[in-house]
């Protein structure tokens, strides 16, 4: 049996779909830090709650919403990403692009110049075959057909094997805490895998996926170049980004 306390934090968690462990502290300001996560402990130990690193997620939260809800998603957001992207691209470069939806709208502006696109998209990859200078390489890889990337260990080891001048990756949820997340641990691996490849690399990431915590930190500010968006994002974020030397495009 639960307390009331707990009861609170799974009604919370369930509206929520996910939160921070900071999001617990500023509803429960009197608990200390070890009982939430005590608590957290009870409610996931019952089948309540996920608990991961820095948050909790309901069980009835399935994450990353599918492929063709994504594409109605922001679309005007997603084209002015994909506009500021584009001036950060110069010919006879290569490029990453993974299978995100704000990915294929830069693939859909995309000029026909000589670059070298390595992508685990399909769907992009098929947008960019209306184009004759791009070279196109589509990573091997067990295809999801929920959000239609590639991703697993063959993914993992071809990209090793390649070297990326400029890697331009989606981003599903951000927070000065959390960092850059995602919705599943094979995408998370990807993301990770192309930061650290990349000589520079460039987050995706729409205004109103700040307000969204996903269960799996690829990145954390430090860790990437650039960050493109589609409007004013917190000052506490944009101050947090520039201690982190992190540009806001």
């Amino acid at each position: 049996m639960y307390s009331v306390r707990q009861e609170q934090m799974k009604q919370f968690i369930e509206q929520e779909n996910v939160v921070t462990i900071k999001a617990l502290q500023q509803l429960f300001p009197d608990v200390s830090l070890m009982t939430i996560h005590r608590d957290l402990d009870t409610l996931a130990q019952q089948g309540i709650v996920v608990k991961f690193r820095g948050g909790a997620r309901s069980v009835r939260y399935s994450s990353d919403p599918e492929f063709n809800v994504r594409m109605r998603e922001n679309n005007m957001g997603k084209v002015q990403i994909a506009r500021k992207a584009l001036e950060l691209i110069q010919p006879h470069t290569s490029v990453f692009l993974d299978a995100s939806t704000t990915n294929l709208a830069l693939a859909r502006i995309l000029p026909d110049i000589h670059l070298n696109i390595i992508t685990t998209g399909p769907s992009i990859a098929l947008e960019l075959c209306r184009l004759h200078n791009p070279v196109v390489t589509v990573c091997c890889g067990t295809m999801n057909r929920k959000n239609l990337a590639l991703s697993g260990q063959n993914t993992l080891e071809m990209l090793e094997k390649i070297n990326i001048d400029m890697a331009f990756i989606g981003v599903s949820g951000c927070s000065v805490e959390a960092g850059f997340t995602c919705g599943t641990e094979s995408d998370m691996l990807v993301k990770h895998k192309m930061i650290e490849k990349a000589r520079t690399s460039v987050m995706m990431c729409g205004k109103e996926k700040l307000s969204c915590l996903m269960p799996f930190t690829f990145a954390k500010l430090e860790d990437a170049d650039f960050l493109i968006t589609d409007g004013q994002l917190p000052e506490e974020f944009c101050a947090a980004s520039k201690n982190a030397g992190l540009k806001i495009l």
